[in-house]
């Protein structure tokens, strides 16, 4: 049985993500793409699943992975938000599989303040800096991004943990300006 109160909880929090996404965004240089931000998640397709599985202190994808072995909302998101390094990957002849390709800067660029937001709404009084970092640290073993694009991330990560949030987006948004890649 869903708890009625998963629905306003649920709310509440892809809300305060996705508004803490827009300020990144736009410390960053790239403000139509915070207003933009995962507009799936409200869609019934992704909603539905993240109220069904809603805990506060974690993904609802992981409560639906546990229970099916994969996530039907992360399934939809994923293939519509192109931030996610999972949206971006194709058949390679070379390889004759599936394989990563490198991301553009803009996304990345997003992909870095989502990361960022969601350490911050996830971890709440707990957030340092470092956060960001330690959570991509912790999954690379299990991460199939382009090599490039994770180079770039971790980059910034590391700048955040080193040198704080504002020195970070002041670098980042003089770097998108000035370049089309990375």
């Amino acid at each position: 049985m869903i708890n009625p109160m998963n629905i306003y909880y649920h709310f509440i929090t892809i809300t305060r993500h996705r508004h803490m996404v827009i300020r990144h965004c736009i410390k960053a240089g790239i403000p139509l793409q915070g207003l933009f931000h995962d507009l799936s998640k409200y869609s019934p397709r992704e909603f539905v699943y993240g109220v069904k599985y809603y805990r506060g202190d974690r993904s609802p994808n992981e409560g639906e992975r546990d229970d099916y072995g994969y996530s039907n909302a992360w399934m939809h998101h994923k293939g519509r938000n192109r931030h996610h390094f999972e949206y971006w990957t194709d058949y390679n002849h070379e390889v004759q599989k599936v394989a990563p390709v490198k991301m553009p800067l803009k996304y990345v660029v997003e992909m870095f303040c989502d990361r960022l937001a969601a350490s911050k709404i996830y971890l709440g009084a707990d957030y340092n800096d470092g956060a960001p970092y330690d959570y991509f640290d912790k999954g690379r073993h299990k991460r199939t991004i382009h090599q490039e694009t994770s180079d770039f991330l971790e980059k910034l990560l590391i700048m955040l943990r080193e040198k704080g949030e504002e020195k970070t987006f002041t670098y980042l948004r003089n770097y998108y300006f000035t370049h089309k890649d990375y």
